[in-house]
């Protein structure tokens, strides 16, 4: 299928951007890379009136780290953090989880900040933000908005992001130990089931994607004293949604298996 009609502006500032975004409000959307939004654009699932570029905005594709712990600018890409070396020392999970995003072309286009905005519940930063309990710097002409990854995920492609708004950068704080696995049909496939964990200061923290409307928090599981008691628990936390080749009960069974085997990571 072909996109619907649209206007398409590249503003060459972030205050050129505010404008668009504030004069179109709802009718517009911002293009950040394009991996996800033009696909739902040829599927006829969004017609906006304008597409905001923003990929030629300077300052959103930084990787900084700092003692306490990793800011990566909206407009870095999978590939970029997949090679990182400042990614890979300070917030692992998130080099573990690329690779296992699509494949790579769409990694050396896609973006940390398109993905996050987008919140696709089978997306797999979305769930390492939650996990790694990451703070989102959202910008508009008003001033600068901090927002908990966990207030920032609202539901399916809903979140806490307004309409004159952009997502300009994540902070990874520093965590002591990481893990992610997922179970895909095939390399590149949306996860059938998906698990992002982090432990700081003993606290775990066990987010399943693929699992809901939105990254779950298993917050039983994650304060279980024992795999036995963590298993048992995650019967509590998760209700997976069935789809095309799997019910509700298989995606549950394959989330212990993949609770199992992160447990043993860490």
């Amino acid at each position: 299928m072909k996109a619907p009609s649209f206007a398409y502006a590249r503003p060459g500032t972030l205050a050129e951007a505010f404008d668009l975004l504030e004069r179109h409000g709802e009718g517009a959307r911002i293009l950040a890379g394009g991996q996800s939004l033009i696909p739902s654009l040829n599927m006829r699932l969004s017609s906006p009136e304008l597409l905001v570029d923003i990929t030629g905005i300077p300052g959103l594709s930084k990787i900084e780290a700092s003692a306490k712990g990793l800011r990566i600018g909206a407009l870095v890409t999978h590939a970029q953090i997949e090679k990182s070396p400042d990614v890979r020392n300070h917030a692992p999970l998130l080099a573990q989880a690329a690779p296992h995003i699509a494949h790579p072309a769409i990694r050396n286009r896609g973006t940390l900040g398109g993905s996050l905005a987008l919140a696709d519940p089978a997306a797999e930063y979305p769930a390492c933000a939650l996990a790694l309990n990451a703070t989102f710097i959202l910008l508009s002409k008003k001033g600068e908005r901090h927002v908990k990854a966990a207030e920032f995920f609202k539901g399916l492609f809903e979140t806490d992001l307004k309409s004159a708004e952009i997502l300009a950068a994540a902070e990874f704080p520093a965590v002591d130990k990481s893990a992610f696995v997922e179970l895909a049909r095939r390399h590149g496939d949306y996860a059938i089931i998906g698990l992002a964990t982090a432990v700081k200061d003993g606290d775990r923290r066990f987010v399943f994607f693929g699992a809901g409307a939105a990254p779950v928090m298993a917050k039983n599981a994650s304060k279980a004293k024992s795999l036995g008691e963590a298993k048992e628990a995650l019967g509590r936390d998760l209700a997976p949604p069935a789809d095309l080749y799997h019910s509700s009960a298989t995606k549950l069974h394959l989330a212990r298996v993949l609770l199992e085997r992160a447990w043993n990571t860490l």
